[in-house]
């Protein structure tokens, strides 16, 4: 029995592209896994199967109370899954709800948090939960936002963008690595190396060039429209759509821009997020120098 390695992130930020590379380099994949396969790795905490063996009723028939009184016996039986340390993927907010941790740190080894553009995330998030996108930005602005809680998935607690990414990153820890979704797109290599330096993981660069490019946005988006993907959201027509950084200035009106801006400045600006042409749509002072905080490894 290990503890659990988070992969966390809001939601549209690259945490099944994580899953996926993760998936072919440890897995020593020969051929590129089809996302369906990334459960049998890493684990989904907003899994019904993990709650229902403590509950008398089907969970969309359970309180939010009862389902966060079982949430850290949840996180307890994943730790259980594997003779090591287990992967788990999270859209929570590192936080409490109705007095019980989101994310139970008694049971964890590390934690990979990946940030994205919210200016990018916004369209994904629209198509995901079936909004405009005045609605999404709306949401991502909406304190305490929690997804709904169904039969396919319990609920998670999103909150802000901006304190989503606040609650993960704000203190560096040796357990934590950050890493931004621009850099997973631009410079793979360099940027997957330093997860697997993380991880404590020296592969051989030919293996890991192959899980880099088993896991690309055209292979797994490719995979999906030959056979389907059983996590897309009933909203969208693809889970994966472009999978590019920066269409924000083809989707979003100034307006909508400048919103987000306002509503998120201050971690966009540690991010390096504040276009250079919308400085003056930050309220206030200067912007900041970005910093991101960062760890050695899981414990």
């Amino acid at each position: 029995m290990g503890a659990i390695i988070w992969l966390a992130s809001y939601p549209k930020s690259g945490n099944t592209w994580t899953r996926a590379f993760l998936h072919n380099l440890l897995r020593d994949a020969k051929a590129p896994v089809h996302p369906d396969r990334f459960a049998d790795f890493c684990l989904g905490e907003s899994k019904p199967e993990w709650y229902l063996r403590y509950l008398d009723k089907p969970l969309s028939q359970a309180t939010e109370q009862e389902i966060m009184k079982i949430r850290p016996l949840v996180h307890r039986d994943m730790t259980q899954a594997f003779p090591d340390n287990v992967f788990a993927k999270t859209h929570n907010i590192l936080a409490e709800r109705g007095g019980y941790p989101l994310i139970s740190l008694n049971h964890t080894a590390g934690a990979i948090y990946i940030v994205r553009n919210p200016l990018d995330v916004v369209s994904s998030v629209a198509d995901h939960f079936g909004l405009d996108i005045d609605g999404a930005i709306g949401m991502m602005a909406t304190e305490g936002a929690v997804t709904a809680n169904d039969d396919r998935n319990v609920f998670e607690v999103l909150s802000t963008w901006s304190l989503h990414v606040k609650s993960w990153t704000q203190v560096a820890s040796p357990g934590l690595h950050v890493m931004r979704y621009e850099d997973m797109t631009d410079r793979p290599l360099q940027t997957f190396r330093k997860l697997t330096d993380f991880l404590g993981l020296k592969p051989p660069r030919e293996r890991l060039e192959r899980a880099i490019r088993f896991s690309s946005f055209k292979i797994l988006k490719q995979m999906e429209e030959r056979h389907g993907f059983r996590e897309r959201s009933v909203n969208s027509k693809a889970f994966f759509r472009s999978g590019s950084a920066g269409k924000w200035r083809e989707r979003l009106t100034p307006d909508q821009i400048r919103r987000i801006i306002a509503d998120h400045h201050e971690q966009m600006a540690r991010f390096g997020y504040i276009p250079a042409d919308y400085a003056d749509a930050v309220p206030g002072a200067a912007l900041p120098q970005p910093a991101v905080a960062t760890g050695e490894g899981p414990r």
